[in-house]
């Protein structure tokens, strides 16, 4: 058993907590990792919101690089010592998803057994609910062996952690989902870090035009410099006829929604060219509906409505490529990380991610 320091969130939209926790040695399928950074993502935040479940305490972070303290006595994927970034999607190998070729999909993915407690104070011994099964903001987390992809150990912590979630699924939105290759056109809607991600992506498929659309001037700035060929401020002009002009009066082949919501939704729908794929990576809230469409639009544009989950991604596929695409100059993971901070800064951190300041703050242990 190990006790670290560790951020908890207690209770609903109460400020976060730093704790001494319990961490237990691995058992079977389990590593124990030591981390060295993590990035402050919004799905942490949806979780102390209660947006994401009720199982609190939650034990948050999740996008984090590390190297492997120990390991289980059945592991053999990875070792103590390994320099690693965690994920979410640790494939089972045997659901249907995965049985068909698909594991990007799999619906059966592994978490740790073991839970991790609360180690002091009247509730000493409460299990926590780890973030996406992750629980990084933590000196030390216990996780699923399949959770760690080994990664160049050359690599920086704080850029390459960030592949474990947001960076991934902006990429992967557009590399995988919507299978954005050299001379498509592609639009982006929501430039946050995720809409950032998904235009540095489409920039590394050769895409071209690539269009940012978002109401704040920072955030295009920053979507023209991970390469936007053009940007489109939503705040004084239509999104949609924006995208039609600088598509020849056609519309995007590719446009991906960063936001979640259903008003941009629609005008990513109405944004793409015919047989054109929307590609939804923003993630709603349970009370959002789909926007009334007329069913005839649906059919006679044709072409693709897609969820990206994950960005479609096979971490221990897409997360090394990515990694030395940075280690060669060519993914500029550094440019996602706007500051580092301490572990006891993370409700300072969300607070500027509420004003739209940073792409990412990333804790560093």
């Amino acid at each position: 058993m190990h006790q670290v320091k560790g951020v908890v969130a207690r209770a609903k939209g109460q400020p976060v907590e730093l704790v001494t926790i319990n961490v237990p040695d691995p058992g079977p399928g389990e590593a124990l990792v030591q981390v060295q950074a993590c990035g402050v993502c919004h799905t942490d935040l949806h979780y102390r919101e209660g947006g994401i479940n009720d199982d609190f305490p939650f034990l948050l972070g999740h996008e984090a690089a590390g190297v492997v303290e120990a390991v289980g006595p059945d592991v053999t994927g990875v070792a103590p010592g390994d320099f690693v970034v965690l994920n979410w999607r640790a494939v089972c190998g045997d659901c249907r998803a995965c049985n068909r070729g698909e594991p990007w999909y799999c619906f059966a993915t592994h978490n740790a057994t073991q839970r991790m407690t609360l180690a002091e104070g009247p509730d000493a011994g409460t299990e926590l609910s780890p973030a996406l099964g992750i629980g990084a903001f933590a000196e030390k987390t216990l996780v699923a062996a399949g959770q760690c992809t080994k990664v160049d150990p050359a690599a920086r912590p704080a850029a390459v952690g960030l592949l474990g979630c947001g960076v991934m699924a902006g990429i992967g939105a557009a590399i995988n989902t919507g299978a954005v290759t050299r001379g498509r056109s592609v639009a982006v809607i929501g430039c946050g870090g995720v809409g950032v991600a998904a235009i540095a992506g489409s920039a590394l498929a050769g895409a071209s035009p690539i269009i940012a659309v978002d109401i704040d001037a920072k955030k295009l700035a920053k979507a023209k410099e991970m390469g936007a060929t053009h940007t489109v401020d939503s705040s004084s002009a239509d999104p949609v006829a924006a995208i039609q002009e600088l598509t020849g009066g056609f519309g995007a082949d590719v446009v991906i929604e960063a936001v979640g919501r259903p008003e941009t939704w629609k005008q990513a729908f109405y944004a793409r060219d015919l047989a054109g794929t929307v590609v939804l990576v923003g993630v709603p809230t349970p009370d959002m509906l789909v926007p009334d469409l007329p069913l005839i639009d649906v059919f006679g544009r044709g072409g693709s409505l897609k969820s990206s989950w994950y960005g479609d991604c096979l971490p221990s596929r897409d997360f090394p490529m990515l990694v030395d695409l940075y280690q060669q100059g060519r993914l500029d993971l550094d440019a996602f990380v706007t500051e580092e901070i301490g572990i006891g800064d993370i409700e300072a951190a969300f607070e500027k991610m509420h004003h739209g300041d940073v792409l990412r703050s990333v804790v560093i242990l």
